[in-house]
């Protein structure tokens, strides 16, 4: 097969667990799909599964393990989880990061970049780059007229009512309190001769160009406070599961009766799920239902014919078919989650979790236990009535089919080609497939 002449080459750089992960590869794909070279800058422990998808790898610093139980641990706490993800995990690699980032981009065209990545906003700058901020979820924008949950600075949370006048003059509080966490950026945009004036978590993580709010409107709508250049596509998911045998023991458990709780942690706190696992086999025993059991294999000797735990499946697999969905809250879980229709129970691990578990009960497609309270008597009444109250049901279907109905890849393509043509970047072989 020929290759176009005209291949734009754009980066794709992400740090995080295979949540953050997921969607660059889900839109790296595609751009593939429409003729553009693509990179995929990461963590090194990502490497075989960024190659396995086809694309092209460079090794972005930090170089640390995601499943790592300690490094996971050291976040569990919910009111310092986000300060020492950001203080003591992600900025003391910053410089690495920046030379890592400086180097696979080259000769890039684009540069998309997660959250997380805080190098993006310098290398851009330093290099003239167009670039693209992925955001994963509606806590990121910080809104004041849709206040987010926010455990480390609680009383944020209990000013919404007080209108966005007041909480905006509590937040800014709040961003002068914090102000010192990002003097590494600081040092290091000194140090190259860029910009000094930043806001690393509040604002230079959004570019000027485009912001991609990667999660469907009818979970969290657009706010009139967000960067205007944000497009909202929606969830973007892995694709359809194959039909194969990986998944054939799962699929007889799926057919052998009832619809089943299905419980899981996600791809971070699933390594350090502490008693969730053994809780959740309870709560079903005391039910009466089956219950399948995602990323653990530490329970495969409580299998029997109304309990079974697997390593791993795709969420898209087994969701759908479940009567219940008990998650963490991470982003991803929570889009595979609301498209599959099912009410849900979540019990948040951290970072943006808490409030991602908010505005699932705001919506009525289901409850949140904090970690703390996850017992197997508050999850049975919690489940109890997620079970018997046809409105979680109801309200949880509705947003399916909204959410179902959108093209979130096709709306974020079309912009990032868009995107291209602006900066006299044109690359005819991206246009999409009709």
């Amino acid at each position: 097969m020929s290759q176009p002449a005209c291949r734009k080459h754009i980066v794709i750089a992400t740090i995080g667990s295979l949540g953050d992960l997921h969607p660059c590869l889900a839109l790296g794909r595609e751009l593939l799909n429409r003729g553009c070279r693509v990179t995929i800058a990461t963590t090194p422990y990502y490497k075989t599964k960024v190659e396995g998808a086809g694309l092209c790898f460079r090794s972005m610093r930090p170089d640390w393990n995601p499943t790592d139980a300690r490094l996971i641990r050291s976040c569990e706490d919910l009111r310092r989880g986000l300060e020492v993800l950001y203080r003591q995990m992600v900025l003391p690699e910053l410089e690495h990061t920046y030379r890592d980032l400086i180097s696979a981009t080259e000769d890039a065209d684009l540069l998309i970049a997660g959250e997380l990545v805080y190098a993006a906003p310098l290398v851009a700058e330093k290099s003239g780059l167009p670039w693209v901020s992925l955001i994963l979820s509606p806590f990121s924008f910080f809104s004041c007229t849709d206040p987010s949950f926010t455990v480390n600075l609680p009383v944020l949370f209990h000013l919404r009512k007080a209108g966005p006048a007041i909480y905006r003059a509590a937040l800014g509080l709040g961003k002068l309190a914090t102000r010192h966490w990002s003097n590494p950026v600081r040092r290091l945009r000194r140090k190259e001769r860029l910009r000094r004036k930043c806001e690393p978590v509040f604002a230079d993580k959004f570019s000027p160009h485009l912001v991609l709010a990667l999660f469907s409107q009818w979970f969290a709508p657009k706010q009139r406070d967000w960067p205007e250049q944000t497009l909202q596509p929606g969830f973007l998911y892995q694709g359809d599961p194959p039909d194969a045998e990986p998944f054939s023991g799962v699929n007889e458990f799926l057919s052998a009766g009832p619809p089943p709780l299905v419980f899981t942690q996600g791809s971070a706190a699933v390594h350090n799920p502490r008693d969730f696992y053994d809780i959740s086999v309870e709560v079903a025993n005391r039910l009466g239902v089956r219950a399948l059991l995602i990323g653990t294999s530490a329970t495969w000797e409580k299998n029997t014919d109304d309990v079974l735990a697997v390593p791993y499946v795709p969420y898209s697999h087994v969701f759908p078919k479940a009567s219940v969905v008990i998650h963490q809250g991470g982003s991803g879980t929570t889009g595979e989650a609301l498209r599959s229709g099912r009410p849900m129970l979540v019990v948040p691990y951290g970072w943006d979790q808490p409030d991602n578990a908010y505005r699932i009960e705001r919506l009525g497609a289901g409850l949140h236990l904090p970690r703390s309270r996850y017992t197997v008597e508050t999850a049975t009444a919690a489940v109890t009535r997620l079970l018997d109250s046809p409105r979680f049901s109801a309200a949880s279907a509705t947003l399916a089919s909204h959410i179902q109905g959108e093209n979130a890849i096709g709306s974020a393509l079309d912009a990032i080609h868009s995107l291209l043509l602006r900066n006299g970047r044109v690359c005819l072989p991206c246009e999409p497939e009709r």
